[in-house]
């Protein structure tokens, strides 16, 4: 059974491991375990209100994550958030729980008053845009552009 929660700083060393999973098929993200340890900290020591970090565990073992982050919109005129990290290990794939974990995001993200949810994934991967497309989200027109370094 699959049980879904906010995240605790013990499952970051299992959700370092997911975020490897993932940024080896993201062409425009690689793999830091720092890195992403600190990001994951920096996501749990957010005010809940602000940030969410899920998981999906099953028999203590973490397999999926999702984030939400709430930013505002002055299209909106209200919080939209950005949903990120989105993955379930390979083997617990294709029963649901990212699904769930998409959904804990969204509902939580509703309940901070987000009127929009949005994400980005790679223009290549099929399998996740399809997915994104059958839990409801629609493609948009916009471009994402990034500044890769602020300063060094």
């Amino acid at each position: 059974m699959v049980q879904i929660a906010r995240a605790a700083e013990s499952d970051v060393a299992q959700l370092v491991e997911l975020l490897q999973s993932l940024f080896a098929i993201e062409q425009d993200f690689a793999a830091d375990p720092g890195r992403q340890q600190r990001g994951l900290m920096c996501l749990l020591r957010q005010p809940h209100d602000r940030a969410a970090l899920f998981v999906a565990r099953s028999g203590g073992e973490v397999t999926g994550m999702a984030s939400g982050q709430l930013v505002i919109s002055t299209a909106e005129g209200a919080p939209s958030v950005w949903i990120e990290d989105v993955i379930v290990a390979e083997r617990f794939r294709g029963q649901g729980i990212g699904r769930a974990l998409l959904r804990s995001v969204i509902d939580w993200s509703a309940a901070q008053g987000a009127t929009r949810a949005q994400l980005l994934a790679d223009r290549d991967n099929a399998a996740a845009i399809a997915f994104y497309q059958r839990a409801g989200l629609d493609p948009t027109n916009l471009v994402a552009l990034r500044l890769s370094r602020l300063a060094d």
